[in-house]
């Protein structure tokens, strides 16, 4: 009788202890899924801690995971649309402006989608980053190159990368795609 006690005793264990591991690596994997290329970055710039990345993506998911995001004031799409398009014709003439412009609207684009100010890009680009984590590296190249980091090229792809975020933003819901125009100009950045 005592040798099926001990027995059931070490199956529980068994159990739990594979129980707890499987916990936490679906919690990592679980991350790794929501946040995709984010997931990556936050590791690196922990530098291979991938407890502290974890930590500070499930942080972002805690503090913006509930935020809803709202629609759009009636005419807001379209202004939008004519805005991001002016911001392409700029481009040609004057880089560095079109580029200022376009982190300028993008903020302005997601603090009207509910998100934080963009008075705080990291606080806002954390929160983008819980359910847009797959565009909003387009959107912190922009901020980069706002700031005089990289050439004409680097900023011509940092526009043709932000715009993946400006589209998302724009939808009616998240996983439809915004109805936007989207012609290619030689020598432009349009995307």
């Amino acid at each position: 009788m005592t040798t099926v006690v001990i027995i059931v005793a070490v199956v529980l264990v068994a159990a739990l202890a594979f129980f707890l591991v499987r916990g936490r690596q679906t919690g990592g994997r679980g991350l790794q899924r929501r946040f995709g290329p984010e997931y990556e970055r936050t590791v690196a710039r922990h530098e291979g801690d991938t407890k502290a990345a974890e930590h500070e993506l499930a942080e972002r998911v805690k503090l913006h995971g509930s935020l809803s995001e709202q629609p759009l004031a009636p005419g807001a799409r379209e202004t939008y649309v004519r805005r991001w398009a002016e911001v392409q014709e700029k481009f040609i003439d004057s880089p560095r402006d079109a580029v200022v412009e376009a982190d300028a609207l993008l903020a302005q684009l997601a603090h009207d989608r509910g998100f934080p100010d963009g008075g705080s890009f990291e606080e806002q680009t954390a929160a983008l980053s819980v359910h847009h984590a797959e565009q909003v590296d387009g959107y912190r190249k922009v901020h980069t190159a706002v700031r005089g980091q990289g050439g004409t090229e680097e900023m011509r792809q940092a526009l043709i990368e932000s715009r993946a975020l400006f589209d998302v933003l724009l939808a009616d819901a998240p996983d439809e795609p915004a109805r936007t125009d989207r012609h290619e100009t030689k020598g432009s950045a349009t995307a």
